[in-house]
């Protein structure tokens, strides 16, 4: 631990762990990438502890900073090469840990369609329990576009799982999806 930094903030920064690391799943869609993007979230927020207010919403801070480090890491990727033959990947895949339930393969395989910017709406209102202004704030948007994109996305998964939008039951379902430590944190 630095020894200008308290241990308040240190231990609000291990809290937000896990709400963390959901979103970074949600995101990226795999675990090792969503393992290091948290990482180096913790690395610039503990760096920049000195320009977090006190009393102000941490987790928020947080949230914002790791989709900060996604956006940036998509634009440093568009510059890599691709591997358009499959010839690297087929060698570096990790085979499943365990199989799902089919109906959570399906719910994730629906969320995982849907446009980034509704995916990440919807995680950050339904599984991470942010309230619209809040979202809105760590996604750099308008409240209604954020209402827009959560509206869109809950209708495009009710269409690829052919459901009514009332029997999504979204919330429960995201937090099914994401792992037991989404929405544990204060919001």
């Amino acid at each position: 631990m630095s020894e200008g930094v308290s241990r308040a903030p240190r231990d609000e920064l291990l809290v937000h762990i896990p709400s963390l690391r959901a979103f970074a799943v949600s995101l990226s869609g795999q675990l090792d990438r969503a393992d290091d993007l948290v990482q180096e979230t913790l690395v610039k927020a503990w760096r920049n502890l000195g320009s977090f207010t006190e009393g102000t919403n941490m987790r928020a801070w947080l949230f914002t900073i790791l989709r900060n480090v996604y956006i940036s890491e998509i634009r440093r990727r568009r510059r890599e090469v691709q591997d358009t033959d499959g010839v690297f990947s087929e060698n570096v895949a990790v085979a499943p840990q365990q199989n799902g339930h089919m109906d959570l393969e399906d719910f994730r395989k629906a969320l995982t369609a849907l446009p980034e910017e509704q995916r990440e709406a919807l995680i950050l209102i339904g599984a991470a329990e942010f309230s619209y202004e809040e979202a809105a704030e760590i996604s750099g948007c308008a409240v209604g576009t954020v209402k827009s994109r959560v509206n869109r996305a809950r209708t495009a998964l009710a269409r690829r799982l052919n459901l009514e939008v009332g029997e999504i039951g979204i919330e429960p379902a995201l937090k099914a999806a994401l792992g037991p430590a989404v929405g544990s944190g204060t919001g």
